[in-house]
């Protein structure tokens, strides 16, 4: 087998690998996405009420949204008494990104050489 009919494979692998359906469905909703602009423009952790107020959705409405973020490795939460509070994992979502970015480079080298 050539190196051409190997790369396709080499890439599916290298971005099946990088690639994370949940981080990708858990983006792909506009109010997530508020969610997620709201969280990055703070300089501290918010709760549920404090998401809610500034997008504009019920309590129950953005608790399934957040929880959808924290699966996907989008948010951190940590409790503080009775309280959630949600902050942007910016470091695992940046890390994500990377990796895909690292794989497409790669596939791409690989074409090319």
């Amino acid at each position: 087998m050539s190196a051409r009919q190997q790369l396709p494979e080499a890439c599916t692998t290298a971005l099946g690998d990088a690639l994370q359906p949940d981080l990708f469905k858990a983006l792909c909703d506009p109010v997530r996405i508020s969610i997620v602009a709201n969280l990055a423009a703070r300089a501290e952790a918010a709760t549920v009420s404090e998401i809610a107020d500034c997008c504009g959705i019920d309590f129950s409405g953005v608790s399934r949204h957040l929880k959808i973020l924290r699966d996907a490795s989008v948010l951190l939460s940590q409790r503080d008494g009775r309280q959630v509070l949600y902050s942007l994992d910016a470091g695992s979502l940046a890390a994500t990104l990377r990796g895909i970015a690292d794989a497409l480079e790669m596939c791409e080298q690989q074409a090319a050489g």
